[in-house]
């Protein structure tokens, strides 16, 4: 069975981003905000209560202490202050919940399928936590070291977002980052389940290697977009 998982936590005290709630009633997995990109205790705690109460396990999202930026602009932080403030990340979270694996957010995310250094570093801080799994895009740097390191690794794929031939993400600032429409979503998901391959922005098939679907909640469509992948895989 394919692990969907989702974004969530991502408000800050009384801006909701994310419908949380709604989410956590089609996903198996929710990768809940630290504090660093978005969230705020007070949303953590909540979010993780409702996720045990539905069976959802709960993953650190941890990021870049970028709240202004949402985690989605690079920082060239020292490696050892990465390790030290994913693992402050991870700690918060487990005062209110079973966390049960790591997966960076944001530019994070993307730095660690090439920069060796910050990938290193969380796989530290995964490791520091009590070898925890590690979340990341297949192919990655990340996922290398989590597992040279002797943590289990989960591999990610995405229904909603653009590929380049090479299976990384479309960056967020370049056409095609993000599937148009519902149909394109759910064809997508359908076909990652079924062939293990997504269609590149410029019509390459790519091979993708999955055991999590990431299904962004911080869009309009969200929940309706997860509601009908769901519905699509089952």
């Amino acid at each position: 069975m394919l692990d969907l998982n989702a974004d969530l936590a991502e408000g800050f005290g009384p801006w909701p981003l994310t419908d949380d709630d709604a989410l956590l009633e089609i996903v198996t997995s929710a990768n809940v905000a630290c504090g660093f990109h978005a969230g705020d205790a007070v949303t953590m705690r909540r979010v993780c209560a409702r996720a045990v109460e539905r069976g959802v396990r709960i993953g650190a999202q941890v990021s870049y202490r970028d709240l202004a930026g949402f985690g989605r602009r690079f920082l060239d932080v020292d490696p050892g202050t990465l390790t030290a403030e994913i693992l402050y990340q991870i700690g918060a979270l487990r005062a209110f919940g079973p966390v049960e694996y790591v997966k960076p957010h944001g530019a994070l995310y993307n730095a660690v399928v090439h920069h060796e250094a910050q990938a290193r570093a969380v796989v530290e801080a995964a490791r520091d936590a009590g070898d925890l799994p590690v979340m990341g895009l297949p192919g990655g740097k990340l996922l290398e070291f989590a597992a040279d390191a002797g943590l289990t690794t989960i591999a990610e794929a995405f229904a909603d977002r653009g590929y380049t031939p090479e299976g990384t993400l479309v960056p967020r600032s370049e056409p095609g980052a993000l599937l148009p429409d519902t149909d394109a979503v759910v064809e997508r998901a359908v076909r990652l389940a079924r062939d293990g391959v997504v269609v590149a922005v410029d019509g390459t098939e790519v091979p993708v290697r999955a055991d999590s679907l990431c299904l962004h909640g911080d869009t309009p469509e969200a929940v309706g977009n997860a509601r009908a992948v769901r519905a699509a895989l089952r």
